[in-house]
């Protein structure tokens, strides 16, 4: 059985003629760089996110470092952060000589928690930044509370998590990407919207916010050759904004794939001794860019569990399998192993299944009876 941890093929193949057509167009017109192609996207996307103004760029690194120039911080400003997160969403708060601190996470949503962002808080803060991991927004009501109190914008990190949608205790329901000063993304090519190639965007709801953003990653020139501020060279390119405009159209029903998948492996495990399944919140949708499995036993169990999947042919990740903090290039005297207690051990415990739109039942099945079938050994010899 071909199982594959993403199938980007496979979901190309159900759309080839849409795609094939809208990149030869591209091709055949010449406009690789700011063509209709990007307006339409950029369009398209903003209608989909109700509204807000969407400033496409690079890649998701790029979304988040312009955001953060955007905001007119100072060096030595601090950024509230998960430090469970993939790097770039650190590695930005460093480049521009901000100070990265770190709050702890919920064990069940691997979000940031909303108490640990109210101890993080300090007369330098300036910024928090939820990442919403695997397809899950964080508990943003609380978290935009937070904010208002102590004069803080909120940027979101909503690269795993485009089309997820958050729900407030009055009812408003509002998309990822949407609820703070700024939203980010990335349009990766294993993300739930993804291009063939890099890609990403910035989102937001204050139009002067979303000018001066697409002024800095226009070389900071709103008029040709002039220069008003300090900008980056960040731009998606024609071809892979006719790309993911195609497959905007099919994001709802992408996502409903994966959630029905996650609904099927929910089912498979629920019985299972040794793992914790994903929490689905009610006040908010997931949209499953990974599904993420709590190995109980610890690292040495997971660690045997992956190598044994990969063995029958079945791929997992460990995402991530170091917090930031204890990283090399981020290590500090401030957070040592054994500040962020929830992190440090998401990271001996968590395994990501197979998750993409193309997956079936035969290979869910697979994959959870070989997962059963293994696991008990693991927790007995190891």
């Amino acid at each position: 059985m071909n199982i594959r941890m993403v199938d980007t093929v496979g979901q190309y193949g159900h759309i080839q003629s849409e795609i094939d057509t809208a990149v030869l167009e591209v091709v055949r017109s010449g406009a690789y760089i700011n063509g209709p192609s990007v307006k339409q996207f950029k369009q398209n996307l903003s209608e989909y996110l109700d509204g807000a103004a969407v400033i496409p760029c690079a890649n998701g690194t790029d979304a988040l470092q312009v955001a953060l120039m955007a905001l007119d911080l100072e060096p030595g400003d601090e950024v509230i952060t998960p430090s469970f997160t993939f790097v770039a969403t650190v590695e930005v708060i460093e480049l521009l000589g901000l100070i990265p601190v770190y709050a702890d996470v919920d064990p069940e949503t691997f979000n940031m928690s909303p108490a640990a962002i109210e101890e993080a808080i300090t007369p330098k803060t300036k910024v928090i930044i939820p990442v919403h991991l695997f397809g899950q927004v964080a508990d943003m009501e609380p978290i935009m509370e937070i904010a208002a109190q102590h004069k803080l914008a909120v940027v979101e990190d909503t690269a795993q998590a485009i089309g997820a949608t958050y729900t407030f205790s009055d009812g408003r329901t509002m998309m990822a990407g949407t609820i703070g000063d700024i939203g980010t993304t990335s349009f990766y090519p294993s993300k739930n919207l993804g291009a063939f190639g890099d890609g990403g965007a910035i989102f937001s709801r204050n139009e002067q916010l979303a000018e001066k953003i697409q002024t800095i990653c226009n070389h900071g020139s709103r008029v040709k050759y002039y220069h008003e501020s300090i900008g980056v060279n960040s731009r998606l390119d024609s071809i892979q904004a006719a790309i993911l405009d195609i497959k905007l159209k099919h994001l709802n029903e992408y996502n409903a794939a994966r959630q029905e998948a996650a609904k099927r492996y929910d089912e498979m495990l629920k019985d299972v001794q040794g793992i914790q399944l994903p929490k689905w919140k009610e006040n908010g949708s997931h949209v499953f860019h990974q599904y993420t499995l709590r190995i109980l036993g610890g690292r040495s169990v997971r660690d045997a569990l992956k190598q044994s999947l990969a063995d029958a042919g079945i791929p997992s990740m460990v995402y991530y399998p170091v917090c930031i903090h204890l990283q090399g290039a981020y290590q500090t005297d401030r957070f040592g192993n054994g500040s962020l207690p929830i992190s440090e051990q998401m990271t001996e415990e968590v395994l990501s299944l197979p998750m993409h739109t193309e997956l079936d039942e035969a290979q869910q099945r697979f994959i959870t009876d070989t997962l059963k079938e293994q696991l008990p050994t693991f927790e007995i010899t190891h």
